[in-house]
């Protein structure tokens, strides 16, 4: 892999061991992958930012770092709400050993905003921007419905990207590795209703595996493309996927043609997921709520109370931007938080089964949280909390 002279010293040590640590992160992935160079980002999201998945190791790699990051760069949630931590349940114990996560990233230089939907804060994005994300949902939402190019990193190597100011150029960061290598034909499509999304992502996940779907009859918006991506990052490793007449590249001259490998989605798989259960809390934002959706909410409870614990997962900065809506919602009795999510939060692990409308959380909650998940719509999930 060619270096420049200012990445050969960093690699030397001349810009001190913490650096010199990223970059041998970086060239030992180029190597593995085969990357010839490494490619400016433009902005980094990193992963390992919970207590609940680094622990005190993690959190200790983290102390002894001394350098700042390059590039703009944002955290993957964390385990609980930096202010309210206490509203749902979280120790103080565990409260602190987040803070102190959140403070060693703060000190390299990290902006604290922890989202999986960096994208509704940084809305200049553009096919030409290379990135270093780590989130799976995030990474899906960049590469498919932006453009713009990123491989799913690690949390050290989106870190070490970050300090650097680049990444190893291969993978998802080639043009020639982002052509479709399977189609995906979902069933009596002109059906389908906002809920259905995440059920096909869940569906299509497991079918697809890591390869690159192209789907040819769907119409979807951003946010529900958004449930698509997210559902196949987590029953697959899907990072990238194309919508025939809607996403970026699937309507470039240069494109692939469809391909001849087709899985199709049947409508009885999709209504299967939506099974009846006794439910004890529901959960929402997984990925975290754009501003549209958290409309939507407070238009499903105006006038309406709870009457079973309901969390609404959004980012500080959707949430703050929002607060009008965040306040009608809060007064019927649910919770809107920031900074973290449903799995990667110890809050909801006291329940033994969780409602959820995504098919990423849906995907995840079982092994995350310890509990039964039952998949709704939106509108399903609200209903079941005021009932």
């Amino acid at each position: 892999m060619q270096l420049d002279r200012e990445d050969e010293n960093i690699l030397a040590g001349e810009y001190g061991e913490t650096r010199q640590k990223m970059m041998e992160i970086l060239v030992a992935l180029g190597k593995v992958f085969g990357a010839e160079e490494l490619v400016p980002i433009t902005s980094a999201q990193i992963s390992g930012a919970s207590y609940k998945t680094i622990g005190e190791w993690g959190l200790e790699w983290l102390r002894n770092l001394d350098a700042r990051v390059a590039v703009l760069s944002v955290l993957n949630p964390v385990g609980m709400p930096r202010d309210n931590w206490r509203d749902i349940g979280i120790s103080k114990e565990f409260a602190d050993k987040q803070l102190a996560v959140m403070d060693a990233y703060r000190k390299l230089g990290v902006k604290m905003e922890c989202t999986c939907t960096p994208y509704y804060l940084y809305t200049n994005l553009t096919m030409q921007d290379h990135l270093a994300w780590s989130e799976s949902s995030a990474v899906s939402y960049v590469n498919s419905v932006i453009g713009a190019k990123t491989n799913r990193e690690g949390g050290p190597s989106a870190l070490a990207a970050a300090i650097i100011g680049k990444t190893p150029k291969y993978g998802l960061h080639l043009f020639k590795n982002r052509m479709p290598q399977v189609t995906v034909e979902v069933e009596d499509s002109d059906a389908l209703h906002a809920g259905h999304f995440g059920a096909i992502g869940y569906l299509a996940g497991k079918e697809v595996g890591n390869r690159i779907p192209y789907f040819t009859n769907i119409r979807a918006s951003r946010d529900q493309l958004k449930a698509l991506g997210a559902a196949m990052a987590a029953t697959g490793a899907v990072a990238l996927y194309h919508v025939k007449g809607i996403t970026p590249e699937a309507r470039l001259p240069t494109f692939a043609p469809e391909p001849s490998e087709k899985i199709v989605i049947e409508a009885s798989e999709i209504e299967s997921l939506f099974k009846e259960k006794e439910i004890d809390a529901v959960a929402v934002g997984c990925p975290h709520c754009s501003a549209e959706e958290l409309l939507k909410i407070s238009e499903l409870l105006a006038g309406r109370k709870v009457k079973k614990p309901l969390y609404i997962f959004s980012s500080k900065g959707v949430k703050d931007a929002n607060a009008g809506i965040v306040s009608k919602i809060q007064k019927t009795g649910a919770k809107v938080i920031e900074d973290t999510c449903i799995v990667v939060s110890p809050a909801m692990d006291k329940f033994d089964t969780i409602m959820v409308d995504s098919g990423k959380a849906f995907a995840y909650v079982p092994n995350m949280c310890g509990a039964e998940a039952r998949l709704g719509s939106l509108e399903e999930c609200i209903e079941e909390a005021v009932r």
